[in-house]
Protein backbone atom coordinates (compact mmCIF):
# COMPACT_ATOMS: atom_id res chain seq x y z
CA UNK A 1 0.00 0.00 0.00
CA UNK A 2 1.65 3.26 -1.16
CA UNK A 3 0.56 6.96 0.82
CA UNK A 4 -0.09 9.63 -2.52
CA UNK A 5 -0.61 13.37 -2.13
CA UNK A 6 -1.16 15.53 -5.57
CA UNK A 7 -2.57 19.16 -5.47
CA UNK A 8 -2.12 22.37 -7.01
CA UNK A 9 -1.47 25.68 -4.32
CA UNK A 10 -1.16 29.00 -4.84
CA UNK A 11 2.81 28.87 -4.84
CA UNK A 12 2.32 26.38 -7.97
CA UNK A 13 -0.65 27.46 -9.94
CA UNK A 14 -2.26 30.69 -10.89
CA UNK A 15 -6.24 31.92 -9.56
CA UNK A 16 -7.12 31.01 -13.04
CA UNK A 17 -6.59 27.32 -12.85
CA UNK A 18 -7.23 27.11 -9.70
CA UNK A 19 -10.53 28.30 -9.82
CA UNK A 20 -11.15 25.92 -12.51
CA UNK A 21 -10.82 22.74 -10.23
CA UNK A 22 -12.31 24.47 -6.83
CA UNK A 23 -15.06 22.16 -5.24
CA UNK A 24 -17.10 23.97 -3.60
CA UNK A 25 -18.79 22.13 -0.08
CA UNK A 26 -21.58 21.05 -1.89
CA UNK A 27 -19.58 19.24 -4.62
CA UNK A 28 -17.20 17.71 -2.20
CA UNK A 29 -18.99 14.11 -1.12
CA UNK A 30 -19.93 13.61 -4.66
CA UNK A 31 -16.57 14.06 -5.68
CA UNK A 32 -14.56 12.38 -3.30
CA UNK A 33 -16.59 8.97 -4.00
CA UNK A 34 -15.93 9.70 -7.43
CA UNK A 35 -12.36 9.38 -6.59
CA UNK A 36 -12.99 6.19 -4.39
CA UNK A 37 -14.24 4.69 -7.44
CA UNK A 38 -10.71 4.98 -9.48
CA UNK A 39 -9.54 1.63 -10.13
CA UNK A 40 -6.70 1.01 -7.10
CA UNK A 41 -7.76 3.80 -5.00
CA UNK A 42 -8.39 1.95 -1.45
CA UNK A 43 -8.91 5.01 0.72
CA UNK A 44 -9.10 9.05 -0.27
CA UNK A 45 -10.05 12.45 0.65
CA UNK A 46 -9.77 16.06 -1.03
CA UNK A 47 -8.90 19.35 0.38
CA UNK A 48 -10.19 21.99 -0.99
CA UNK A 49 -10.02 25.99 -0.23
CA UNK A 50 -9.40 28.46 -1.88
CA UNK A 51 -5.24 28.10 -2.19
CA UNK A 52 -5.49 24.48 -3.29
CA UNK A 53 -6.86 21.34 -4.12
CA UNK A 54 -4.88 18.36 -3.20
CA UNK A 55 -5.92 14.42 -3.00
CA UNK A 56 -4.83 12.39 -0.48
CA UNK A 57 -5.08 8.55 -1.47
CA UNK A 58 -3.82 5.19 -0.22
CA UNK A 59 -3.20 3.21 -3.46
CA UNK A 60 -3.35 -0.50 -3.50
CA UNK A 61 -2.08 -0.78 -7.46
CA UNK A 62 -0.38 0.99 -9.85
CA UNK A 63 -3.09 1.50 -11.85
CA UNK A 64 -4.52 3.84 -9.82
CA UNK A 65 -3.86 7.35 -11.57
CA UNK A 66 -4.49 10.40 -9.43
CA UNK A 67 -3.92 12.79 -12.36
CA UNK A 68 -5.84 11.50 -14.37
CA UNK A 69 -8.83 11.65 -12.31
CA UNK A 70 -8.15 15.56 -12.43
CA UNK A 71 -8.12 15.79 -15.85
CA UNK A 72 -11.13 13.50 -16.43
CA UNK A 73 -13.34 14.70 -13.29
CA UNK A 74 -12.75 18.64 -14.22
CA UNK A 75 -12.47 18.79 -18.18
CA UNK A 76 -8.94 20.14 -18.21
CA UNK A 77 -6.15 19.27 -20.65
CA UNK A 78 -2.97 17.31 -19.13
CA UNK A 79 -0.66 19.55 -20.58
CA UNK A 80 -2.26 22.15 -19.10
CA UNK A 81 -2.38 20.92 -15.74
CA UNK A 82 1.02 19.25 -15.62
CA UNK A 83 3.33 22.06 -14.89
CA UNK A 84 1.44 23.23 -11.68
CA UNK A 85 1.03 19.79 -9.89
CA UNK A 86 2.88 18.56 -7.25
CA UNK A 87 3.40 14.86 -6.55
CA UNK A 88 4.46 13.53 -2.92
CA UNK A 89 4.63 9.86 -1.67
CA UNK A 90 4.90 8.02 1.41
CA UNK A 91 7.18 9.69 3.83
CA UNK A 92 7.11 13.05 1.28
CA UNK A 93 3.18 12.83 1.77
CA UNK A 94 3.48 12.54 4.95
CA UNK A 95 5.46 15.59 5.76
CA UNK A 96 3.65 17.57 3.22
CA UNK A 97 0.19 16.90 5.19
CA UNK A 98 1.65 17.79 8.49
CA UNK A 99 2.57 21.04 7.16
CA UNK A 100 -0.65 22.07 5.30
CA UNK A 101 -2.20 21.10 9.00
CA UNK A 102 0.05 23.70 11.33
CA UNK A 103 -0.56 25.79 8.30
CA UNK A 104 3.11 25.85 7.22
CA UNK A 105 2.49 25.82 3.58
CA UNK A 106 -0.33 28.32 3.89
CA UNK A 107 -0.22 31.77 2.31
CA UNK A 108 -0.59 33.26 5.54
CA UNK A 109 1.98 31.17 7.59
CA UNK A 110 0.44 30.27 11.30
CA UNK A 111 -3.23 31.35 10.16
CA UNK A 112 -5.67 29.09 12.28
CA UNK A 113 -8.32 28.40 9.57
CA UNK A 114 -6.33 25.84 7.14
CA UNK A 115 -6.77 23.18 9.98
CA UNK A 116 -10.54 23.27 9.92
CA UNK A 117 -10.77 22.95 6.70
CA UNK A 118 -8.29 19.82 6.63
CA UNK A 119 -10.46 18.19 9.61
CA UNK A 120 -13.78 19.14 7.43
CA UNK A 121 -12.45 17.51 4.69
CA UNK A 122 -11.64 14.37 6.45
CA UNK A 123 -15.57 14.73 8.15
CA UNK A 124 -16.66 14.35 4.62
CA UNK A 125 -14.35 11.44 3.22
CA UNK A 126 -15.31 9.75 6.38
CA UNK A 127 -19.03 10.58 5.99
CA UNK A 128 -18.85 9.42 2.66
CA UNK A 129 -17.05 6.13 3.69
CA UNK A 130 -13.75 6.56 1.60
CA UNK A 131 -11.86 6.61 4.69
CA UNK A 132 -10.04 3.18 6.88
CA UNK A 133 -7.76 2.98 9.00
CA UNK A 134 -4.45 3.95 6.87
CA UNK A 135 -6.10 7.57 6.81
CA UNK A 136 -7.91 7.70 10.02
CA UNK A 137 -4.08 6.89 11.70
CA UNK A 138 -2.56 9.39 9.39
CA UNK A 139 -5.09 12.55 9.65
CA UNK A 140 -5.21 11.98 13.65
CA UNK A 141 -1.54 12.35 13.85
CA UNK A 142 -1.46 15.03 11.14
CA UNK A 143 -3.87 17.03 13.88
CA UNK A 144 -1.91 16.26 16.72
CA UNK A 145 1.24 17.31 15.48
CA UNK A 146 -0.52 20.73 13.98
CA UNK A 147 -1.80 21.29 18.15
CA UNK A 148 1.85 20.73 19.06
CA UNK A 149 2.59 23.60 16.79
CA UNK A 150 0.19 26.04 18.05
CA UNK A 151 0.72 25.02 21.36
CA UNK A 152 4.15 24.75 21.64
CA UNK A 153 5.91 27.82 19.23
CA UNK A 154 3.95 31.44 18.94
CA UNK A 155 3.24 30.71 15.30
CA UNK A 156 0.05 31.68 16.31
CA UNK A 157 0.28 34.57 18.16
CA UNK A 158 -1.65 37.77 17.06
CA UNK A 159 -3.27 35.59 14.36
CA UNK A 160 -3.77 36.50 10.92
CA UNK A 161 -5.67 35.32 8.21
CA UNK A 162 -6.59 36.03 4.13
CA UNK A 163 -9.83 38.12 5.93
CA UNK A 164 -7.10 40.36 8.28
CA UNK A 165 -4.42 40.20 4.96
CA UNK A 166 -7.59 41.54 2.97
CA UNK A 167 -8.71 44.29 5.72
CA UNK A 168 -4.91 45.53 6.22
CA UNK A 169 -4.66 45.55 2.30
CA UNK A 170 -7.57 48.02 2.29
CA UNK A 171 -6.28 50.50 5.19
CA UNK A 172 -3.45 51.01 3.29
CA UNK A 173 -5.29 52.11 -0.46
CA UNK A 174 -7.51 54.33 2.08
CA UNK A 175 -4.80 55.24 4.64
CA UNK A 176 -7.48 54.87 7.48
CA UNK A 177 -10.98 52.97 7.38
CA UNK A 178 -12.32 55.43 9.24
CA UNK A 179 -16.10 56.42 8.36
CA UNK A 180 -15.63 54.65 5.36
CA UNK A 181 -18.51 52.06 4.13
CA UNK A 182 -17.86 48.33 3.86
CA UNK A 183 -20.22 45.83 2.04
CA UNK A 184 -19.70 42.39 3.20
CA UNK A 185 -20.67 39.90 0.09
CA UNK A 186 -20.70 36.17 1.33
CA UNK A 187 -22.01 35.19 5.22
CA UNK A 188 -19.20 32.91 5.84
CA UNK A 189 -16.16 32.50 7.76
CA UNK A 190 -13.83 34.68 6.00
CA UNK A 191 -16.51 37.21 5.65
CA UNK A 192 -17.11 36.79 10.16
CA UNK A 193 -13.24 37.08 10.38
CA UNK A 194 -13.32 40.67 8.20
CA UNK A 195 -15.96 41.98 9.81
CA UNK A 196 -13.59 41.50 12.98
CA UNK A 197 -10.86 43.18 11.65
CA UNK A 198 -12.93 45.77 9.91
CA UNK A 199 -14.19 47.45 13.37
CA UNK A 200 -11.22 47.22 15.13
CA UNK A 201 -10.03 49.18 12.34
CA UNK A 202 -12.83 51.90 12.98
CA UNK A 203 -14.64 50.89 10.10
CA UNK A 204 -18.13 53.12 9.39
CA UNK A 205 -21.45 51.72 8.07
CA UNK A 206 -20.85 47.50 7.54
CA UNK A 207 -23.34 46.13 5.38
CA UNK A 208 -24.00 42.65 5.03
CA UNK A 209 -25.81 40.10 2.74
CA UNK A 210 -26.17 36.21 1.75
CA UNK A 211 -28.11 34.20 0.06
CA UNK A 212 -29.36 33.45 3.34
CA UNK A 213 -30.72 36.05 5.10
CA UNK A 214 -30.72 34.70 8.25
CA UNK A 215 -27.11 33.93 8.02
CA UNK A 216 -26.47 37.66 7.13
CA UNK A 217 -28.49 38.24 10.45
CA UNK A 218 -26.22 36.00 12.66
CA UNK A 219 -23.32 38.18 11.12
CA UNK A 220 -24.32 41.82 11.04
CA UNK A 221 -25.99 41.51 14.52
CA UNK A 222 -22.34 41.49 16.60
CA UNK A 223 -21.47 44.48 14.59
CA UNK A 224 -24.34 46.68 14.25
CA UNK A 225 -24.38 45.78 10.75
CA UNK A 226 -27.05 46.62 8.13
CA UNK A 227 -28.27 43.62 6.61
CA UNK A 228 -29.25 43.79 2.94
CA UNK A 229 -31.23 41.17 0.73
CA UNK A 230 -29.21 39.52 -1.54
CA UNK A 231 -31.89 40.56 -4.41
CA UNK A 232 -30.81 44.53 -3.31
CA UNK A 233 -27.09 43.54 -4.24
CA UNK A 234 -26.27 45.79 -7.11
CA UNK A 235 -28.18 48.45 -6.20
CA UNK A 236 -26.69 48.53 -2.67
CA UNK A 237 -23.39 47.68 -3.89
CA UNK A 238 -23.18 51.61 -5.40
CA UNK A 239 -22.98 52.92 -1.77
CA UNK A 240 -19.79 51.23 -0.69
CA UNK A 241 -16.23 52.43 -0.61
CA UNK A 242 -15.13 49.00 -0.08
CA UNK A 243 -16.35 45.75 -1.07
CA UNK A 244 -15.41 42.39 0.34
CA UNK A 245 -16.64 39.31 -1.45
CA UNK A 246 -16.45 34.67 -0.33
CA UNK A 247 -19.25 33.42 -1.91
CA UNK A 248 -19.25 30.24 -3.33
CA UNK A 249 -20.76 31.39 -6.51
CA UNK A 250 -19.72 29.45 -9.77
CA UNK A 251 -19.13 32.41 -11.70
CA UNK A 252 -18.77 36.20 -11.31
CA UNK A 253 -21.43 37.77 -9.87
CA UNK A 254 -19.87 41.40 -10.07
CA UNK A 255 -19.01 42.29 -14.04
CA UNK A 256 -18.31 44.54 -16.27
CA UNK A 257 -21.66 45.94 -16.75
CA UNK A 258 -22.21 46.22 -12.76
CA UNK A 259 -18.98 48.02 -12.33
CA UNK A 260 -20.05 50.65 -15.21
CA UNK A 261 -23.07 50.82 -13.29
CA UNK A 262 -21.57 51.73 -9.97
CA UNK A 263 -19.26 54.07 -11.49
CA UNK A 264 -22.09 56.40 -13.05
CA UNK A 265 -24.48 56.24 -9.49
CA UNK A 266 -21.01 57.20 -7.51
CA UNK A 267 -20.26 59.93 -9.87
CA UNK A 268 -16.88 58.35 -10.49
CA UNK A 269 -15.89 58.26 -6.46
CA UNK A 270 -13.27 55.38 -6.23
CA UNK A 271 -14.52 51.86 -5.62
CA UNK A 272 -12.56 48.94 -3.97
CA UNK A 273 -13.06 45.00 -4.51
CA UNK A 274 -11.37 42.86 -2.53
CA UNK A 275 -12.34 39.52 -4.01
CA UNK A 276 -11.65 36.65 -1.31
CA UNK A 277 -13.64 33.84 -3.36
CA UNK A 278 -12.20 30.64 -5.32
CA UNK A 279 -13.46 30.55 -8.17
CA UNK A 280 -13.35 34.76 -8.00
CA UNK A 281 -16.64 36.58 -7.13
CA UNK A 282 -15.14 39.79 -9.68
CA UNK A 283 -14.77 39.32 -13.20
CA UNK A 284 -11.19 40.47 -14.38
CA UNK A 285 -12.61 42.63 -16.68
CA UNK A 286 -13.73 45.11 -14.27
CA UNK A 287 -10.91 45.92 -13.10
CA UNK A 288 -10.04 47.89 -15.86
CA UNK A 289 -12.79 50.55 -15.54
CA UNK A 290 -11.49 53.80 -14.27
CA UNK A 291 -11.98 54.46 -10.35
CA UNK A 292 -12.66 50.82 -9.79
CA UNK A 293 -9.66 48.59 -8.22
CA UNK A 294 -9.96 45.00 -7.96
CA UNK A 295 -7.77 42.40 -5.88
CA UNK A 296 -7.93 38.90 -5.76
CA UNK A 297 -6.32 36.82 -3.23
CA UNK A 298 -3.24 36.25 -5.50
CA UNK A 299 -2.60 39.56 -4.79
CA UNK A 300 -2.89 39.16 -1.17
CA UNK A 301 0.54 37.86 -1.72
CA UNK A 302 2.67 40.68 -1.34
CA UNK A 303 0.63 41.68 1.55
CA UNK A 304 1.21 38.27 3.35
CA UNK A 305 5.09 38.28 2.50
CA UNK A 306 5.73 40.40 5.28
CA UNK A 307 4.14 38.31 7.96
CA UNK A 308 6.31 35.80 6.45
CA UNK A 309 9.31 37.48 7.39
CA UNK A 310 7.95 38.47 10.97
CA UNK A 311 7.57 35.03 11.80
CA UNK A 312 10.59 33.21 10.23
CA UNK A 313 11.76 32.49 13.57
CA UNK A 314 8.56 30.40 14.90
CA UNK A 315 8.09 28.97 11.59
CA UNK A 316 11.67 27.45 12.24
CA UNK A 317 10.66 26.20 15.35
CA UNK A 318 7.16 24.93 14.02
CA UNK A 319 9.10 23.12 10.85
CA UNK A 320 11.38 21.65 13.75
CA UNK A 321 8.24 19.93 15.45
CA UNK A 322 6.87 19.53 12.61
CA UNK A 323 9.99 17.02 11.10
CA UNK A 324 10.23 15.59 14.59
CA UNK A 325 6.27 14.53 14.39
CA UNK A 326 6.80 12.85 11.08
CA UNK A 327 9.59 10.84 12.36
CA UNK A 328 7.61 9.99 15.58
CA UNK A 329 4.74 8.77 12.71
CA UNK A 330 7.13 6.54 10.80
CA UNK A 331 8.52 4.62 13.76
CA UNK A 332 4.57 3.90 14.94
CA UNK A 333 3.70 2.78 10.68
CA UNK A 334 7.07 0.70 11.03
CA UNK A 335 6.41 -1.22 13.95
CA UNK A 336 2.79 -1.63 12.64
CA UNK A 337 4.73 -3.22 9.23
CA UNK A 338 5.94 -6.06 11.08
CA UNK A 339 2.75 -7.10 13.01
CA UNK A 340 1.86 -10.18 10.61
CA UNK A 341 5.62 -11.54 11.43
CA UNK A 342 5.34 -10.98 15.31
CA UNK A 343 1.82 -12.39 14.76
CA UNK A 344 2.98 -15.24 12.79
CA UNK A 345 5.63 -15.93 15.64
CA UNK A 346 3.08 -16.19 18.23
CA UNK A 347 1.05 -18.58 15.89
CA UNK A 348 3.93 -21.21 15.91
CA UNK A 349 4.91 -20.84 19.50
CA UNK A 350 1.38 -21.32 20.28
CA UNK A 351 0.93 -24.82 17.82
CA UNK A 352 3.83 -26.41 19.36
CA UNK A 353 2.67 -25.39 22.79
CA UNK A 354 -0.55 -27.15 22.00
CA UNK A 355 1.37 -29.97 20.23
CA UNK A 356 3.11 -30.60 23.52
CA UNK A 357 0.53 -30.32 25.70
CA UNK A 358 -1.50 -33.01 23.36
CA UNK A 359 1.47 -35.44 23.20
CA UNK A 360 2.09 -35.22 26.69
CA UNK A 361 -1.60 -35.68 27.86
CA UNK A 362 -1.65 -39.42 28.02
CA UNK A 363 0.58 -39.28 30.70
CA UNK A 364 -1.19 -36.35 33.00
CA UNK A 365 -3.83 -38.43 33.62
CA UNK A 366 -7.17 -37.42 35.03
CA UNK A 367 -6.91 -33.63 36.06
CA UNK A 368 -9.97 -31.29 37.42
CA UNK A 369 -10.51 -28.45 35.78
CA UNK A 370 -8.50 -26.09 37.90
CA UNK A 371 -5.46 -28.69 37.76
CA UNK A 372 -5.83 -27.80 33.75
CA UNK A 373 -6.51 -24.59 33.75
CA UNK A 374 -3.12 -24.00 35.97
CA UNK A 375 -1.43 -26.23 33.14
CA UNK A 376 -2.52 -24.01 30.48
CA UNK A 377 -1.79 -20.80 32.37
CA UNK A 378 1.82 -22.00 33.00
CA UNK A 379 2.39 -23.24 29.41
CA UNK A 380 1.43 -19.70 28.22
CA UNK A 381 3.59 -17.90 30.38
CA UNK A 382 6.56 -20.30 29.65
CA UNK A 383 6.02 -19.45 25.68
CA UNK A 384 5.30 -15.31 26.85
CA UNK A 385 8.77 -15.31 28.59
CA UNK A 386 10.56 -17.41 25.50
CA UNK A 387 8.51 -14.77 22.52
CA UNK A 388 9.69 -11.64 24.44
CA UNK A 389 13.23 -11.44 23.56
CA UNK A 390 12.46 -12.42 19.68
CA UNK A 391 9.34 -9.92 19.22
CA UNK A 392 11.40 -7.12 20.90
CA UNK A 393 14.24 -7.45 18.35
CA UNK A 394 11.51 -7.43 15.72
CA UNK A 395 9.57 -4.11 16.74
CA UNK A 396 13.49 -2.58 17.82
CA UNK A 397 14.33 -3.00 14.24
CA UNK A 398 11.53 -1.83 12.83
CA UNK A 399 11.94 1.22 14.64
CA UNK A 400 15.46 1.79 13.72
CA UNK A 401 14.40 0.98 9.77
CA UNK A 402 17.12 -2.16 10.05
CA UNK A 403 15.61 -4.45 6.83
CA UNK A 404 18.99 -6.47 6.91
CA UNK A 405 18.25 -7.00 10.55
CA UNK A 406 14.68 -7.70 9.91
CA UNK A 407 15.52 -10.04 6.83
CA UNK A 408 17.57 -11.80 9.32
CA UNK A 409 15.42 -12.20 12.07
CA UNK A 410 12.39 -13.27 9.62
CA UNK A 411 14.50 -16.02 8.09
CA UNK A 412 15.70 -17.45 11.34
CA UNK A 413 11.93 -17.92 12.15
CA UNK A 414 10.56 -18.34 8.89
CA UNK A 415 8.35 -15.72 9.45
CA UNK A 416 6.98 -13.79 6.32
CA UNK A 417 8.79 -10.31 5.31
CA UNK A 418 7.65 -7.28 6.41
CA UNK A 419 6.00 -4.76 4.23
CA UNK A 420 7.21 -1.40 3.25
CA UNK A 421 4.35 0.48 4.03
CA UNK A 422 1.93 0.64 7.01
CA UNK A 423 -1.83 -0.70 7.49
CA UNK A 424 -2.86 1.07 10.30
CA UNK A 425 -5.78 -0.92 10.74
CA UNK A 426 -3.91 -3.89 11.80
CA UNK A 427 -4.87 -4.89 15.41
CA UNK A 428 -2.32 -4.35 18.02
CA UNK A 429 0.15 -6.89 18.93
CA UNK A 430 -0.42 -7.96 22.93
CA UNK A 431 2.72 -7.85 25.02
CA UNK A 432 3.82 -10.98 26.20
CA UNK A 433 3.02 -10.81 30.02
CA UNK A 434 6.48 -10.31 32.09
CA UNK A 435 7.74 -11.89 34.98
CA UNK A 436 5.40 -9.33 37.43
CA UNK A 437 2.31 -9.67 35.76
CA UNK A 438 -0.62 -10.50 37.89
CA UNK A 439 -1.78 -13.85 35.78
CA UNK A 440 1.77 -14.86 36.32
CA UNK A 441 2.53 -14.78 39.73
CA UNK A 442 -0.99 -16.73 39.31
CA UNK A 443 0.48 -19.74 37.96
CA UNK A 444 3.20 -19.94 40.24
CA UNK A 445 0.99 -20.01 43.07
CA UNK A 446 -0.55 -23.39 41.25
CA UNK A 447 2.54 -24.75 39.88
CA UNK A 448 3.53 -27.01 42.70
CA UNK A 449 0.38 -28.47 43.68
CA UNK A 450 -0.18 -29.61 39.95
CA UNK A 451 2.98 -30.69 40.03
CA UNK A 452 2.95 -33.01 43.12
CA UNK A 453 -0.38 -34.31 42.46
CA UNK A 454 1.42 -36.15 38.96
Amino acid sequence: MTLALIGINHKTAPIELRERIAISREELPETTRALAAVPGVAECMIVSTCNRVEIIASIESPEADLTAFLHRHFGLEPALLAPHIYQHHDRDAVRHLFRVAASLDSMVVGEPQILGQVKEAFAVARTSGTVGGQLEHLLQSAFAAAKKVRSETEIGSNSVSIASVAVELARKIFGSLQGRTVFLVGAGKMSELAARHLVQQGAGAILVTNRTIERARQLAEPFDGRVIPFEQLYETATEADIVITSTGAPHPIFRREHGQQFMHRRRNRPMFFIDIAVPRDVDPAVNKLEGIFVYDIDDLQAVAASHLAERSREAGDAEALVAAEVERFHQRQRTVNVAPAIVALQRQAEEIRQAELRRVQARMGSLTAEQLAAVEALTRGLVNKFLHPPMQALKQAARENDATRLDALCDTWSLPATGSSADASQPQIPEPETEKSPKVEKVRMKETSVVGRQ
